[in-house]
């Protein structure tokens, strides 16, 4: 048997699922894009998409919920300048797509049709980076059933003050299909995962929670025994932890970061400022800065959508474009933004395979990938051992940053005091504040431990959701201020 090669295998099965059902060819494609770029636009695409979700849910020792969901439509899109006409339907008919082309057509505004040659149709270059499996269909109902029970015994075997178990599972398959008015056609099969597990832990009256899960994009095969454990270990361990937590000192003081998660700091603080169409419009506090120092020496920022199987990543964008690797800051030194097509057009630079959309019916916008800060020279312990009075954060959970002025807030949901390098007790209610662009300046120490996040993280946007992934190494900050509850 021989074996068609992944970019093309990728292109047949988006065609198989989302045109040839529908009575649509290539040449329809082509056809409808010639229909909107015949008024002048800048530019054009068209986006298919087809997305299966399951997701089951345990609580109370019951699976509570069951759920499953298919959702398929297309999304079409003008572009002239810096103005966007968008449609989307979920009738993949011929009729329904010429009529969505020849309502954003309008954008140019010019009022005149003229003649636009088909382009030659052209494979897009891609990835390889998952396997294009169905992950839903990899466990039947009855294991997926019985890996939840497992959770839930694991965590209640695990400690006796574990009162409440709630863990949920989900997947979902995505197939897309991207054309574009230079004949540019890309496709994708997206598989996704995610095991999520929470526990209330329960001491002399006091209740607390530790949460922890993971995933990725492959089969639900993965949450073996040993991944399962590891799970229901960080969750209990963190509940029992802050169960003993006392409320945080307040005040400006210096800040260790750990690994991993707690890059969704960085994330927020940092990286949406790197975002293309913000630093286009001025309103980011990195406009126009390319090629000055943002961060101390050593710091190194990068946006990367090819990592293998990683939450965050694409074979292709969704504007067709290969997932790249983007150094954003590099040793301190800025380099660069993330792009989607039309940014980087407006901008005079190359897209940088950012174009990302929560699905169909929504316009495409520069969004990160998997963003993560580069290892430095110094072990965890050291950097700990540094602290004459601080706070060392493992944990976080919700925040928010303003884009123009930098200034983010992040809760702590797992934290240490630490007096003389020496860890003294966990604390709660600890808020971290600070200014993005300000806060890289006062790394002091980088840890050689770098790591990415277990595959939990969805970021958000102007109203759309997409899977992203975060990490970092150990950090030392100096000099943030610390809401408390001391």
């Amino acid at each position: 048997m021989i074996a068609r090669e992944p970019t093309l295998a990728r292109l047949a099965t988006a065609e198989s699922v989302l045109l040839q059902p529908f009575g649509l060819t290539t040449d329809h494609l082509q056809r409808a894009l010639g229909e909107i770029m015949s008024h002048g636009a800048d530019d054009a695409d068209l986006y298919f998409q087809t997305t299966r979700s399951e997701g089951w849910s345990l609580e109370e020792g019951i699976v509570k919920t069951g759920s499953f969901s298919i959702d398929q439509g297309v999304g079409v899109r003008a572009v002239s300048g810096e103005k966007t006409a968008f449609a989307y339907s979920d009738d993949l008919s011929w009729d329904s797509l010429l009529d969505a082309a020849r309502t954003v057509r309008a954008i140019s505004g010019q009022g005149q049709s003229r003649r636009v040659r088909a382009r030659a149709a052209k494979v897009a270059k891609s990835r390889s980076l998952y396997p294009g499996v169905d992950p839903i269909g990899t466990l039947d109902s009855t294991a997926k059933v019985a890996l939840l029970e497992k959770v839930e015994k694991l965590a209640k075997a695990k400690d006796p003050r574990v009162v409440q178990v709630m863990a949920g599972l989900a997947a979902e398959h995505d197939v897309v299909l991207v054309a574009r008015a230079d004949g540019t056609l890309a496709a994708d099969v997206r598989p996704l995962i995610r095991l999520s597990v929470t526990v209330i832990a329960e001491q002399n009256g006091r209740r607390e929670i530790g949460s922890s899960g993971g995933g990725g994009r492959f089969g639900l095969a993965y949450f073996d025994e040993a991944m399962v454990q590891s799970y229901v270990d960080e969750a209990v361990a963190a509940a029992l932890t802050n169960l003993e937590a006392r409320p945080a000192p307040a005040g400006e003081m210096t800040v260790v970061l750990g690994p991993g998660w707690p890059g969704v700091l960085l994330h927020e603080a940092v990286g949406h400022g790197l975002e293309g169409d913000f630093n286009r419009k001025g309103s980011s506090a990195f406009s126009g800065r390319i090629g000055q120092r943002v961060a101390a020496k050593g710091v190194t920022v990068l946006d990367d959508g090819t990592i293998a199987d990683r939450r965050g990543s694409l074979n292709v964008d969704d504007e067709g474009q290969p997932s790249q690797k983007n150094v954003l800051i590099e040793d301190g030194i800025l380099r660069g933004y993330i792009q989607d097509a039309m940014n980087a057009r407006l901008m005079g630079v190359k897209p940088t395979g950012n174009g990302r959309r929560e699905s169909y019916a929504h316009v495409p916008m520069p969004r990160m990938t998997n963003t993560y800060m580069l290892g430095g020279d110094k072990s965890p312990d050291e950097i700990v051992a540094s602290i004459r009075k601080g706070l060392y954060a493992t944990n976080f959970g919700g925040g928010q940053v303003d884009i123009t002025s930098g200034k983010f807030v992040f809760s702590a949901s797992q934290a240490f005091w630490v007096e003389n390098g020496q860890i003294q007790y966990p604390v709660k209610g600890a808020t971290i504040i600070g200014n993005g662009p300000d806060a890289l300046t006062r790394v002091s120490m980088i840890g050689n431990d770098m790591r990415l996040d277990s595959g939990v993280g969805t970021c958000g946007k102007e109203g759309q959701s997409v899977p992203v992934g975060v990490g970092q190494p150990t950090l030392r900050i100096d000099g943030l201020t610390v809401g408390g509850t001391a």
